[in-house]
């Protein structure tokens, strides 16, 4: 079995994370000990400037890139 970091909310509202295994649809909450069911987790992004994973590095790069071939 595949363990795995998911998210489970509870009736009260309560989201907490479990390292559980794969198969696991539901746990005990760690604040009110109600049953929590498996949630899907929302998708966190982080830009890098550095590595160009937005458009504003992704044009500067193309723009460096073309001044340095019309040099040459």
């Amino acid at each position: 079995m595949t363990r795995r970091l998911f998210d489970f909310k509870c009736p009260d509202g309560h989201i907490t994370e479990h390292f559980i295994d794969s198969e696991e649809k539901e746990t005990k909450c760690t604040e009110c000990d109600s049953k929590a069911k498996r949630i899907i987790s929302p998708v966190t992004s982080v830009l890098d400037a550095v590595s160009g994973d937005f458009p504003g590095a992704t044009m500067k790069w193309a723009r460096d890139h073309s001044k340095a071939a019309r040099k040459h």
